[in-house]
């Protein structure tokens, strides 16, 4: 059986993933245009848990036939033989069917909408809400496969999520952003004109922003792959994309764009 390594970028661009210098993801194959499910983090991690990976766009086939296709992949992916939709059913959990064929199933996240007290946590041996958002390195380094048993790590990545920071000096400023996310808990409404709230070199900036964090991740993917057996195949997506200005949107959620739900997409073997 095959560890599994399974990456989400948080709120990562297709576009983004595309422009960065990425060696180490490149290694894995071409990174692949997808779909995400939904269009902010809860609800499309609750689809890839149930072991529906992001997916393509085919014409002319019945919706059915590709959800099958898809199941049938986790053989390929973890080497385990007749894995299929009927498999996950009915719980359609990934870490439960993992956890039925012996693997440790270990979850580290970022954002706290996925913290340990959502139904995520369920099917999980280890599950862990990181204390700073953008914390890849600090995962890697918790990572260690014993021989005794086939491992499983699921990880949300927190550094490609608004606001895009590395460090202190990163943070970048919009203007209302800051403060539509100061009153979220409040009652109060606020009300901003597009160009006082999308002002198009900001948004530039924050695209740029976004895309070298990704080439951050790809220095800390080249550490994880030195850590992993040969026989660990990783997943490296997004749970969903952002909008940076776009016909005046920004972020992702209650957002019906295509740059919404364009994610990255790449998996194979560890190189």
């Amino acid at each position: 059986m095959n560890h599994l390594i399974y990456i989400v970028m948080d709120s990562c661009r297709y576009d983004s993933c595309q422009q960065a210098n990425a060696p180490h993801l490149a290694k894995l194959g071409p990174v692949e245009r997808r779909y995400s499910y939904a269009s902010w983090t809860s609800p499309s991690h609750y689809a890839m848990l149930m072991g529906m990976v992001p997916h393509t766009s085919p014409r002319g086939v019945f919706a059915s036939e590709v959800y099958k296709g898809e199941f049938k992949r986790w053989v390929d992916r973890l080497a385990i033989p007749g894995l299929s939709f009927k498999t996950f059913v009915p719980e359609l959990s990934l870490p439960r069917v993992l956890k039925t064929h012996g693997y440790r199933t270990i979850a580290r996240m970022s954002l706290p909408v996925l913290n340990p007290y959502t139904l995520l946590n369920r099917d999980f041996d280890d599950y862990r809400l990181m204390d700073h958002h953008n914390d890849f390195a600090g995962m890697v380094r918790e990572i260690v496969f014993p021989d005794d048993q086939p491992r499983c790590y699921f990880l949300n990545l927190g550094e490609t999520h608004y606001p895009y920071m590395l460090t202190g000096d990163d943070l970048p400023h919009i203007s209302g952003v800051h403060g539509v996310l100061k009153d979220l808990a409040s009652d109060a409404s606020r009300t901003r004109s597009d160009q006082d709230f999308f002002p198009n070199e900001e948004m530039q900036r924050l695209h740029r922003q976004q895309v070298k964090c990704v080439e951050y991740l790809d220095k800390w993917l080249g550490e994880l792959y030195a850590k992993c057996p040969s026989n660990t195949w990783f997943i490296v997506t997004a749970d969903h994309g952002e909008l940076f200005g776009e016909e005046g949107y920004f972020g992702h959620g209650p957002i019906m764009h295509e740059k919404c739900f364009e994610v990255p997409f790449v998996e194979g073997l560890r190189p």
